[in-house]
């Protein structure tokens, strides 16, 4: 009978608890392991996180732009992480320039996401200057940057 039910008493809590403990150790330690591995996800998805709050949040339209600058920062930065090549086999990610004895398998750093990033870049500085030139505008019409004002000032016209 003692085979079919776990044993009862100090010694049996005491040995649960301990399991528990080591098994919140060893999650722990692994969480502490993938945030120092993959820190750049994590100012990712902290970066995204803050500029969508930013956007949806403030009623201000300086705000939101810079909500979008932030929001925009942290794509620039998954492309850019997700382009990087870690260790393989002891090797790790070379330039992509390819010498002649190579293997199909060598690990290559891709410089596809770094042109993709480069090009969202001049495209997220126009955007923000057109922006930008827009708030000026609606700012020496209207007197406010405050979304809510401005709904109330177009609904009287």
């Amino acid at each position: 009978m003692s085979d079919v039910f776990p044993p009862v008493g100090v010694a049996a809590d005491v040995a649960l608890a301990t399991t528990r403990f080591v098994d919140v150790l060893t999650g722990t330690a692994m969480f502490v392991d993938v945030l120092t591995a993959r820190y750049t996800y994590v100012l990712f998805a902290i970066l995204l996180v803050l500029g969508l709050y930013m956007v949806v949040a403030s009623s201000n339209l300086v705000k939101k732009i810079i909500g979008l600058n932030l929001f925009q920062t942290a794509i620039f930065l998954f492309f850019v992480s997700t382009a990087y090549v870690r260790e393989v086999d002891g090797e790790s990610g070379q330039s992509p320039i390819i010498p002649k004895d190579a293997v199909a398998y060598d690990p290559y750093a891709s410089p596809l996401p770094q042109v993709i990033v480069l090009t969202a870049i001049v495209v997220g500085i126009a955007l923000t200057a057109v922006a930008l030139a827009l708030v000026v505008r609606i700012y020496s019409e209207y007197g406010t940057l405050d979304e809510e004002t401005l709904r109330e000032v177009r609904a009287d016209d």
